[in-house]
C-alpha cells in the first residue's frame, strides 16, 4: 500500500544576518510536525532553505566589504548548520533562491503568469520598507514609519516596473476562504485575511530597475528589470519539489500532499493572500494549510528581530543549555499563535523546573526503583489514561504548546501516582503490588517518551532504550543549572 504524502515548508530566512532565535522557533515547530507525520507513516517533504536575493542582501554584503555571492554562501551556510544544532530531520530539504534550478523555475512561473494575462507595466511612486521588502500605503504607517520596522528609514520608489494583478483576486480569495480545502491556522488569522481582501487588493510591483538592484533574478525577454524579491523567493516552495519538470513529485507532495507553510504573523500577507493569488494565475493548486506563528518579545514586549537588532542567538542557547532544552522551550514555553517573551532568566526557570526538576528527576526516580527491584518494562500491559487521544488532537491543530502541555500533564500524574502509591516503601511489606505500582510507572514513563519523540527526539530515545534495558541513567538527563 502506497503511504500518504505530506509536505512542509518554513518561510526562507534572509541570509543578511545570523540566524535568530524567531526562525529557530519556526523551523523546530515544522520538524516536530513533519517528524509527528512520519511516525502516523506519511511519506514527508520537509523543505527550507534561504532566501538570497533582494536589496537587503546587497546592502549587506557592501557594508560587509565583500562580494554578495561570497556573503550569501558564508550565511546560507551558517543557516545550512542549524539542521545539526537545532536536531532537524535528516532528510531535510534545504533550497537556496540562488540555485539554477529555482532561478529557472521562478522565471517560468512568471512566463505562466504574465501568459494569463496578469502582469503589465508602469510607471509609480511608492515609499518601500526594506525590512518588509514591501511597499506602504500611508495607512500602514505609524508615524509615518513602518510599525514593524520603526528604526529603518521609509525609500521612495520612482520607476517603471511590472505589475502583478493583485486586485483581480478579491473574490477569488474569498471563495477560496470560504470554501473547505483551504485554512489559516489560528482561525481569526483567516478572518484578518478575510477582512484584509474585503477591503480591495492593490496590483503590487513585482519588478526592479536592474540599474539599481542588479541583484535578482533577470525577468524573462527584459535584461533591464529583476524580479521583485517576493514574487521571486515564494516559488521555493513549488520550485523545490522540482516544479516544473518533476511532474510526479509535485503532483505527490502539492497536489497530493497537503502543503502545509509555517510562517510569523509578519508574513501571513504574503502567504495566504499574495502566494495564493500567484498561484491562481500560474493555473496551479493553492496550498492546503498557513500555519501562522506570533512573535517572540524581547524587553517592553517589542518584536525581536535582526533589523532592531535585539536578538538572541539559538547557538548561545544550545552551547549552554543544549539542543533539546531549546526545542522544549519553544514547543511548550512560548505560545502556539500568540506572542511570547523571551529572556534568558525565564529559559533558566523553566529548564530548571521542567526538565532538570521536572522530567530527568521522574525518569531518575522511576528507574531507581525498577532496577533495585528487578521490575521490567511490560510492553503488553494497559493503561488507559486518555492522554494519547488529546495529545493527538492537539498536534493535528497544529498547537504544539497543548501538545506539550498534555505531556507534561501526564508527567505530574506519574509523580503523583509515586507520592501515592509510595512502592519505595510497599515494598518491605508487599512486594507484589510495590513491582506492580512500578510496572505502571514504567508504563507511564515509555508513553511519555513516546509522545515526546516528535518534540525532543534524543530524549525520547534515551528515555525509551533505558526503560527497555533496565537501566539507571549514566548522568542526570538534565542538570539543575545555578
Amino acid at each position: 500500500m502506497q503511504k500518504k504524502s505530506f509536505y512542509i515548508t518554513t518561510t526562507l530566512p534572509y541570509v543578511n544576518a545570523e540566524p535568530h532565535i524567531g526562525f529557530a522557533m519556526e523551523i523546530i515547530r515544522a520538524d516536530i510536525v513533519a517528524r509527528w507525520k512520519k511516525l502516523q507513516g506519511f511519506d514527508v517533504f520537509f523543505n527550507t532553505g534561504t532566501d538570497e536575493h533582494g536589496q537587503k542582501i546587497a546592502d549587506a554584503a557592501k557594508a560587509a566589504g565583500i562580494s554578495t555571492k561570497k556573503y550569501i554562501d558564508e550565511y546560507s551556510k551558517k543557516f545550512r548548520e542549524l539542521k545539526s544544532l537545532l536536531g532537524l530531520s535528516d532528510d531535510i530539504h534545504f533550497i537556496r533562491t540562488t540555485d539554477p534550478h529555482h532561478e529557472k523555475a521562478a522565471q517560468e512561473f512568471w512566463r505562466r503568469v504574465d501568459k494569463a494575462g496578469y502582469i503589465y507595466r508602469k510607471n509609480y511612486k511608492t515609499k518601500y520598507c526594506v525590512g518588509c521588502e514591501l511597499e506602504k500605503t500611508d495607512s500602514e504607517l505609524v508615524d509615518g514609519k513602518c510599525p514593524i520596522h520603526p528604526n529603518l528609514k521609509l525609500e521612495i520608489i520612482e520607476e517603471e516596473n511590472y505589475f502583478f494583478k493583485f486586485s483581480e483576486f478579491c473574490d477569488k480569495l474569498i471563495k477560496l476562504y470560504d470554501g473547505k480545502t483551504f485554512k489559516v491556522v489560528p482561525d481569526f488569522r483567516l478572518n484578518e485575511m478575510r477582512e484584509f481582501v474585503k477591503r480591495g487588493l492593490e496590483d503590487f510591483s513585482i519588478s526592479r530597475l536592474k540599474s539599481k538592484m542588479s541583484w535578482g533574478i533577470p525577468v524573462p525577454e527584459d535584461e533591464n528589470q529583476v524580479m521583485y524579491v517576493w514574487f521571486d523567493a515564494l516559488v521555493n516552495y513549488i520550485s523545490a519539489l522540482g516544479w516544473p519538470k518533476d511532474e510526479k513529485n509535485f503532483k505527490k507532495f502539492w497536489q497530493d500532499g497537503t502543503p502545509t507553510q509555517y510562517c510569523g504573523k509578519d508574513n501571513t500577507r504574503f502567504q495566504a493572500a499574495m502566494w495564493q493569488a500567484m498561484l491562481m494565475a500560474a493555473g496551479l493548486p493553492p496550498t492546503a494549510t498557513v500555519v501562522v506563528d506570533g512573535f517572540i518579545t524581547g524587553e517592553g514586549g517589542v518584536k525581536m528581530s535582526k533589523s532592531l537588532g535585539n536578538t538572541i542567538s539559538p547557538v548561545e542557547i544550545v552551547r549552554e543549555y543544549g539542543t533539546e532544552a531549546l526545542r522544549y522551550f519553544l514547543a511548550r514555553e512560548v505560545s502556539s499563535f500568540e506572542d511570547s517573551p523571551f529572556t534568558m532568566e525565564r529559559f533558566k526557570a523553566a529548564y530548571n523546573s521542567g526538565l532538570a526538576n521536572g522530567l530527568g528527576n521522574l525518569v531518575s526516580r522511576i528507574m531507581k526503583m525498577a532496577t533495585s527491584y528487578g521490575v521490567l518494562f511490560n510492553k503488553n500491559l494497559v493503561v488507559e489514561t486518555g492522554f494519547h487521544a488529546r495529545y493527538k488532537t492537539q498536534i493535528q491543530n497544529y498547537d504544539l504548546t497543548q501538545a506539550m502541555g498534555i505531556i507534561f500533564e501526564l508527567i505530574s500524574l506519574t509523580d503523583s501516582l509515586i507520592q501515592q502509591k509510595e512502592p519505595f516503601k510497599k515494598i518491605k511489606i508487599n512486594k507484589t503490588e510495590a513491582e506492580q505500582d512500578v510496572s505502571t510507572l514504567l508504563h507511564n514513563l515509555y508513553t511519555i517518551a513516546d509522545m515526546l519523540e516528535p518534540f525532543m527526539p534524543e530524549t525520547s530515545a534515551t528515555i525509551k532504550n533505558l526503560v527497555k534495558e533496565n537501566k539507571m541513567p549514566d548522568k542526570p538527563l538534565f542538570a539543575r543549572k545555578e
